[in-house]
């Protein structure tokens, strides 16, 4: 791990331990959220440890507070995470071509480790430091996080007046803004949010957010016609 601190240069380095930081606010935020929403202390560390996957989690733990089915849980958060194909296609190489090193990276493939390491496409060395450094620190501190989160969620009982509620889409929202000054990449992003404010009141919890992501119709290229010579 010292080895790959060093590669990392130092706005790297303290860009690094911001987000984890964050992270760690949001652990809290999923494990109080889990407890207060009626899950036993140790479901919420259960799926820290074996998800890894704040989006996943959080509607695993809304789908099935809302009173929704475990199957249905299930399925939309493994359609959530479906995008984490194209990811672990994106970084195979940077995570290490033994078996082993793929299997852990791809459990430590998370959006904030992904988005830092193809930032450093143009230096594999440190791209592969900062994938390894925030995946593996992420980790650490999500878990921490939810086990306080959990702690705290026994005494607390209503987090919203808290606004520990808030702290997965405030730290989603930052992650995402960069990306926001694509047009294509803003108006996919309008018509998903549109999609789920609009079909929220009326369908079970999780179905909107799954329906969102119709807005990505809007990055699909348009075919090209190809000019016929004369």
């Amino acid at each position: 791990m010292r080895s790959i601190w060093r590669t990392l240069t130092p706005s790297l380095q303290r860009d690094t331990l911001a987000m984890a930081g964050a992270i760690a606010v949001v652990g809290v935020s999923f494990g109080a959220i889990a407890v207060a929403s009626g899950l036993d202390w140790w479901m919420p560390s259960a799926l820290s440890v074996l998800v890894f996957a704040g989006g996943s989690q959080f509607m695993v733990v809304g789908v099935v507070a809302a009173g929704g089915g475990l199957v249905a849980a299930v399925a939309g958060a493994l359609l959530l995470n479906a995008r984490h194909l194209p990811f672990g296609l994106a970084l195979g190489d940077i995570m290490g071509r033994r078996p082993l090193a793929r299997i852990v990276g791809s459990h430590l493939l998370i959006d904030e480790s992904v988005a830092f390491a193809l930032a450093q496409r143009n230096d594999p060395a440190r791209a592969r430091a900062v994938f390894w450094f925030l995946g593996t620190t992420a980790f650490v501190v999500w878990n921490l996080g939810t086990i306080v989160g959990a702690a705290a969620g026994q005494v607390i009982g209503d987090t919203d007046a808290f606004g520990l509620d808030a702290a997965f889409p405030a730290a989603l929202l930052a992650l995402v803004l960069p990306a926001l000054k694509n047009a294509r990449t803003r108006n996919a992003a309008l018509l998903g949010a549109a999609v789920a404010l609009v079909t929220t009141p009326f369908l079970p919890a999780g179905v909107p957010v799954l329906l969102s992501l119709a807005g990505l119709v809007v990055l699909i290229p348009a075919p090209r016609k190809e000019e016929v010579a004369a």
